[in-house]
């Protein structure tokens, strides 16, 4: 497999580098989560990993479904019912993984899924899309 692709005249990190780039990336939000709140729980960084794969999966397939059930309520909350739909894909992981990850009630069930939002949004603008783009143009 190669690390840099090449099209034309442009040379690119390979997808799935960008995506491994990605996923370490957000394993780091969730150890930081983890070290920041007393409510939340992850055994160690490996299942820090397989539950943002996990997370990954589910935001893929369930989320988009959920997201459409939900709209009306969404709307008549402006936006505010959003982070339960953040805070039930948490628990479909926590029910996955067991005693590994485990969330400690619903109200800092959702501030820890706030906060999961804004340092993966910080993480991916100020850390892996600089480092991939330096890469990309070099």
């Amino acid at each position: 497999m190669k690390i840099i692709t090449e099209k034309g005249h442009e040379i690119k990190l390979n997808k799935f580098i960008d995506w491994i780039l990605y996923m370490i990336g957000y394993t780091i939000v969730l150890v930081l989560i983890d070290k920041i709140f007393n409510s939340f729980d992850i055994d160690n960084i490996l299942y820090g990993f397989l539950a943002v794969l996990i997370i990954y999966l589910l935001n893929k397939t369930i989320k988009p479904i959920i997201f459409k059930l939900t709209i009306p309520i969404t709307g008549l909350t402006f936006g505010l019912f959003y982070p339960f739909i953040n805070l039930f894909i948490l628990k479909i992981v926590d029910f996955i993984l067991g005693n590994h990850f485990h969330i400690h009630g619903i109200i800092s069930g959702v501030l820890i899924a706030v906060m999961i939002s804004v340092m993966n949004f910080f993480m991916e603008e100020l850390i892996i899309k600089p480092i991939i783009r330096r890469c990309n143009n070099e």
